[in-house]
């Protein structure tokens, strides 16, 4: 891994000439300072429609456009060289986004635009709903978590700047997507899961399963990939990366997502076999690795119920949108599983979930194996430090001795008291 990360180590992400295209863009921060309703018409901003059917969307806009009630927004840049600088924007009935007077929003800058059109609002300013969610996450995970939530949350700092200040610049300028991927997922989990659990031979074991259930992802990932022809390609975000990085295999970034986006829940897998067995250790020290194996692995199944579906509809969830058009359009099971975009889910989620299932086998045999290791051997038992010949006691002692000892030997010589 730190040969992989000095090699592999880029200077940053290279630079290039801004497109004007999705993302992008220069964008600043602005705030709405006025709305005011207008008559569509009026701003020109009415059409025919253009199939004379308002039954159609496209009808139906255009008819409320002629009819309805627009909204003209006066925004004035807050950031950049052009700072107190007001545009104005008309705002469709129709349109997903009504700007309110007072909202803080994202504006593009288009400097080749003409003058009067170079400002346009893209998006919404979400800064500080965001910042308070995380505010709100931190204090829950230290509240509950204590020192290990702490720890957790610095794994988690130490985890972003790996994907911004390697991975992500790394493949830009141009080095394999799967290598670069493997070494940062690599360093991602060595410093999260030494952070947070410590340097023992538990976590140790828990790091080994892991890797090898990212390298049987990687190797599914890639023969799957190449045998169903996916790309990597398939949206504007895609094709804008392609466009502007041509040299950006593609395909191999998808792999990279896949082995990525299923470290997370690898870590979790692998940490809790690896305790689970402990424990049980534990609690019967004479156990045998078959024995901790069998045991673990019933806990194993469980697990593995929970933790596909739990990755199934994570994938489900995001594609929801994607999924909702296929049954607009009212397409077949195979049809929609045969569309690339689909297939790259199927692909991802299966894939992942295969990687999930193999590493709590791996992970419980490697556990059982090592903690086995520490079990008493037959026929062992505790022997005093120092071991006297006492005095022949008086017959009064004896008796009392003989009277309060005497059921204990009885049960196996070791002297030991009942507990009443």
């Amino acid at each position: 891994m730190l040969v992989g990360l000095v090699v592999l180590w880029p200077g940053g992400a290279p630079a290039h000439e801004r497109t004007g295209v999705g993302f992008d863009r220069q964008t600043q921060q602005a705030t709405v300072t006025k709305v005011v309703k207008v008559s569509c018409a009026s701003v020109n901003a009415s059409g025919d429609t253009p199939t004379g059917d308002t039954s159609t969307a496209e009808g139906s806009s255009a008819q409320q456009q002629a009819s309805g009630s627009c909204k003209r927004a006066t925004i004035r840049v807050d950031t950049g060289n052009d700072k107190g600088r007001t545009f104005t924007e008309i705002v469709q009935p129709d349109q997903s986004r009504q700007l309110e007077q007072g909202e803080k929003v994202v504006v593009a800058y288009e400097p080749s635009a003409p003058k009067d059109l170079q400002y346009s609002v893209t998006d919404v300013n979400r800064r500080i709903p965001m910042g308070v969610l995380a505010i709100i996450f931190a204090v829950a995970v230290v509240v509950v978590g204590r020192l290990r939530g702490v720890m957790a949350l610095v794994a988690l700092a130490i985890s972003f700047l790996v994907l911004n200040f390697f991975v992500l610049p790394a493949i830009l300028q141009g080095s394999n997507p799967l290598v670069v991927a493997v070494v940062g997922a690599s360093a991602i989990m060595l410093i999260a899961l030494y952070l947070c659990h410590g340097l023992s031979a538990r976590t140790s074991v828990a790091v080994l399963g892991t890797l090898i259930s990212l390298l049987l992802i990687g190797i599914l990932g890639s023969v799957f990939i190449d045998w169903a022809a996916l790309t990597g390609n398939t949206d504007d975000n895609t094709g804008l990366i392609h466009g502007l990085y041509p040299s950006i295999d593609m395909s191999g970034l998808l792999l990279a997502g896949i082995i990525i986006g299923s470290l997370g829940v690898l870590d979790d897998v692998t940490v809790t076999q690896t305790s689970a067995v402990w424990e049980l250790h534990e609690a019967n020290p004479s156990m045998g690795w078959r024995g901790l194996y069998r045991a673990g692995i019933r806990i194993g199944r469980d697990h593995i119920a929970s933790v596909v579906n739990t990755l199934v509809l994570a994938y489900a969830g995001a594609a929801l949108p994607l999924l909702l058009l296929f049954s607009i359009a009212q397409s077949s099971v195979g049809g929609v599983a045969n569309s690339e975009l689909v297939a790259e889910e199927i692909v991802r989620t299966l894939v992942g979930s295969i990687g999930l299932v193999a590493s709590v086998p791996v992970t419980t045999a490697l556990a059982a194996l090592v903690v086995a290791a520490d079990r008493p051997g037959p026929g062992t038992a505790s022997v005093p430090a120092q071991e006297t010949t006492p005095a022949p006691p008086t017959a009064p002692a004896a008796a009392a001795a003989t009277t309060t000892a005497g059921p204990a030997q009885g049960r196996g010589g070791r002297g030991r008291r009942r507990k009443r």
